[in-house]
């Protein structure tokens, strides 16, 4: 009787392993020889496939060879590769001057060089999701030299190198057709004009910041960073419920029933889902969130509350509030969203506390963030949705007398700047302000009444300025790929954590 792990044909690990890994050496021959005999074959494959694609190391180091020569403008063919190997003493370690003779009376006709490179790279593709299986196999057993991890991060280990090797083979894109080119920027335009106000992404809800941004764009990275107090995770809220609302609006401009075929995903690693809902539901029903959790609300104030909540029922949001969540979890999670309700927008609040993929082991926490923000560029890239990332700054903002953000601020930035495609920062001045009230200790003058006549005019001062920067809050767009760069005001209402566009006309 056999036991799980044996039996006969295509059974268990045994029937595995006495397998040979998959290869077509004559399809790997006949290409070689291709080549050798007419140098135009190497553009058939020159953009896909790789020395290290061949199954057979000889067959590798002679593509190689090839390559280097073709590249460099030269002629390969067999008499100039006999040199180069006689001169480099490889030339026995590639079958002598016989073997490369041989490969000439396997070749195949220049067209066919495509097809037969495909065939090389597709075995090395199943040569790795072998590999790949194998070593989820052993982390399961937890066979000896493989890195100890609890079934959950094995799975995420798997996904994480499943998605490494589909990113490369996705990578080998081709040109795109100039009129294809020029009908998306049509298109794009289109929705621009149809929009009006030039917005042609996805709406933030801020009107100001559309403007300025065009709302959110497909495979961008946004990143949102501020000192704490700022109110970063208030205002990721704002654009989060902004775009839903704008998607279900499109939605059901047809049909008021109508189901959105998209969503916004919200990735809360610091807030609860219940903290991050009571927030949105304090602010669109003006209830203070800190009233609401100590219950000194009246029915009224209370009656209000529900309305908002069955209003807010309806808007495609999802929330994740797994704490310390994974850039390979994430990434699955995001893409079975899109497959199963759609997707428009991923938020993460805040990408200092995600963790790199399991598996993965960077040497310092600014390799570790590169990792991250690199991998929510290509996840904004593959899913082609925007990705907003909230960041935290460095203390060195606490430092300088100006305390509006420098893009060097960004903490351990290693990538962030890098891989961003727009980074805005989060400034409010009445939050310093206020930590500055004159204090008549801290003045000095020749007698008493010159001391406080200098601390009255001090404070009558910092209360003007104070009075000015009441409810205001500078976003500052300090980098834009494709636009300018600025500062936005916004409207900041405190007792409700609330942003708006800020009303610069009133009373004109």
């Amino acid at each position: 009787m056999n036991t799980p792990f044996q039996g006969g044909e295509g059974g268990g690990l045994l029937g595995l392993s006495q397998r040979l890994p998959p290869a077509n050496l004559q399809a790997e021959q006949a290409l070689l020889g291709a080549i050798l005999a007419n140098n135009r074959a190497y553009e058939r494959v020159s953009e896909f496939l790789a020395p290290e694609h061949f199954a057979d190391p000889v067959h590798g180091r002679i593509y190689a060879a090839i390559a280097r020569r073709i590249e460099a403008g030269q002629l390969a063919d067999a008499v100039t590769l006999k040199a180069e190997f006689e001169h480099s003493g490889l030339l026995e370690e590639v079958g002598g001057t016989a073997y490369l003779a041989q490969l000439l009376t396997a070749m195949v006709g220049v067209i066919n060089a495509g097809e037969y490179g495909r065939v090389i790279h597709d075995a090395w593709l199943r040569r790795q999701l072998i590999e790949i299986g194998e070593t989820v196999v052993n982390r399961a057993f937890g066979g000896p030299g493989e890195e100890v991890l609890d079934a959950r991060e094995q799975l995420e280990a798997a996904e994480q190198a499943l998605f490494e090797l589909s990113k490369e083979n996705a990578a080998q894109g081709g040109f795109i057709g100039f009129e294809r080119a020029l009908q998306q920027a049509v298109e794009a335009a289109e929705r621009a004009f149809t929009r009006g106000a030039g917005v042609s992404g996805l709406s933030t809800g801020l009107r100001s910041l559309d403007e300025r941004l065009g709302g959110l764009h497909p495979s961008d990275l946004v990143i949102l960073a501020g000192r704490p107090g700022m109110g970063k995770t208030a205002l990721a809220t704002k654009i989060a419920f902004g775009a839903a609302r704008a998607i279900l609006r499109e939605a059901r401009e047809a049909d008021p029933n109508a189901v959105p075929k998209g969503g916004v995903a919200v990735f809360s690693l610091e807030m609860s889902a219940e903290q991050l809902a009571t927030r949105l539901l304090a602010e669109e029903s003006r209830v203070s969130g800190d009233r609401i959790r100590r219950g000194e609300i009246g029915q009224k104030e209370f009656d209000r509350f529900l309305e908002v909540s069955r209003e807010l029922q309806a808007l495609p949001i999802f929330i994740d509030d797994t704490p310390a969540i994974t850039l390979s979890a994430l990434r699955t999670r995001c893409r079975r969203l899109k497959r199963t309700k759609g997707l428009d927008l991923i938020v993460v609040d805040y990408l200092q506390l995600m963790r790199p993929s399991p598996g993965t082991r960077p040497e310092s926490r600014v390799l570790e963030i590169s990792q991250i923000t690199q991998g929510l560029k290509a996840i904004a890239k593959e899913l082609s949705v925007p990705v907003l990332a909230l960041s935290q700054l460095s203390r060195a903002v606490e430092s300088r007398e100006d305390k509006r953000p420098q893009l060097a601020d960004l903490r351990e930035s290693g990538s962030i700047e890098q891989d961003a495609d727009v980074v805005l920062f989060i400034y409010r001045d009445e939050y310093y302000l206020a930590q500055r009230e004159p204090k008549p200790a801290a003045i000095e003058g020749r007698d008493e009444a010159d001391r406080m006549a200098k601390f009255e005019a001090a404070h009558d001062a910092w209360k003007q300025r104070m009075a000015e920067a009441h409810n205001r809050a500078d976003l500052i767009i300090a980098k834009q790929r494709h636009g300018p760069t600025g500062t936005v005001p916004l409207f900041f209402e405190a007792e409700f954590t609330r942003f708006a566009d800020l009303d610069t006309h009133h009373g004109d």
